[in-house]
């Protein structure tokens, strides 16, 4: 099993930025064999992929977050970090972490808020 903690998040202005991490621990040959990413969940909205890096660190990042954010890993930590520049309130939402291993399971962190002011 894989149990995922998250950090960061909080409440910035239009244009800020923030920084997420998320800290893997359980089961190593599950962790080391996986996608990390990161997904987000606005009122009303569904569960969006933001960005997702594997192991070897190819990077998928939803179109609505090129170029602004910034998803890295550390595989010696078992650690994903999401930096995020140049927020707008449309990114405001509850950011959950989430590790895909090789069965192709889904593990969550317990979900981190972001709000962004205009």
């Amino acid at each position: 099993q894989v149990q995922l903690v998250e950090s960061g998040g909080g409440l910035v202005q239009a244009g800020g930025s923030l920084r997420l991490s998320c800290a893997a621990s359980g089961s190593i040959f599950r962790i080391t064999i996986s996608t990390m990413g990161w997904y987000r969940q606005a009122p009303g909205k569904q569960r969006e992929l933001v960005a997702a890096i594997t192991r070897t660190k190819s990077t998928d990042y939803a179109d609505s977050v090129k170029g602004r954010f910034t998803i890295s890993r550390d595989n010696a930590k078992n650690t994903v970090t999401l930096q995020m520049n140049s927020l707008t309130p449309e990114d405001t939402a509850v950011y959950y972490c989430n590790l895909k291993d090789y069965t192709v399971t889904d593990y969550w962190g317990q979900g981190t808020q972001v709000t962004v002011s205009s």
